[in-house]
């Protein structure tokens, strides 16, 4: 009788350890996330850029995935496009400002769930000092404990911005095919509680 006790509050245990939230950073110090965007460039080709300084950390419940989160914090004067003088032109005034914006910032307000691995996630984006309502349909790509003993969770994402959205001077003058950037975003999480 005692050991048909055990096995079942065990079983309990487990359960509850199983269906509790998990707590992530995102893995910034092994830079296993990344956060890029493209743009037409004269509507010949893309111009491609990232922005290589951030930090921010996310929940996921894989019982109740509506309750996730995610907050992210960006160095907008990381931006990086790999042209060090049109790096500095889009770090200026008339485009991210970065001397009086040096940060731009998402939080999340909602997580809808489209499928097993696959959701939309609502929330705000803080750039250039304005706050729109943004959504980023995010996939998950895998879970599982990594070679150092640690537990990781990665998702990749895309959103489209509009330039016109964030009050930028000069956005006009890339043109119309340059008002839509599309976002891809790589983040990959290191678990650091259940909760």
């Amino acid at each position: 009788m005692r050991t048909k006790t055990l096995i079942i509050t065990l079983m309990l245990l487990g359960f509850t350890v199983s269906a509790q939230a998990e707590q992530y950073d995102i893995d910034i110090k092994g830079q296993h996330a990344f956060i890029q965007f493209k743009v037409k460039h004269l509507g010949y080709s893309w111009l491609l850029g990232s922005f290589r300084t951030f930090n921010g950390h996310f929940s996921y419940d894989e019982h109740k995935p509506e309750k996730s989160s995610v907050s992210v914090t960006i160095d907008t004067a990381s931006l990086d496009t790999n042209h060090a003088e049109r790096n500095k032109h889009l770090r200026s005034k008339d485009f991210f400002d970065v001397g009086k914006y040096p940060t731009a910032s998402f939080t999340s307000t909602s997580y809808k769930p489209t499928g097993k691995n696959t959701g939309i996630v609502h929330g705000i984006l803080n750039l250039h000092g304005v706050s729109r309502d943004i959504a980023i349909e995010i996939s998950q790509i895998g879970t599982g404990h990594d070679p150092w003993g640690g537990y990781r969770r990665g998702f990749e994402g895309h959103a489209t911005l509009h330039l016109s959205d964030y009050k930028m001077k000069k956005a006009g003058m890339l043109g119309g095919v340059a008002e839509n950037v599309e976002i891809f975003l790589s983040i990959e999480g290191v678990r650091t509680a259940l909760f």
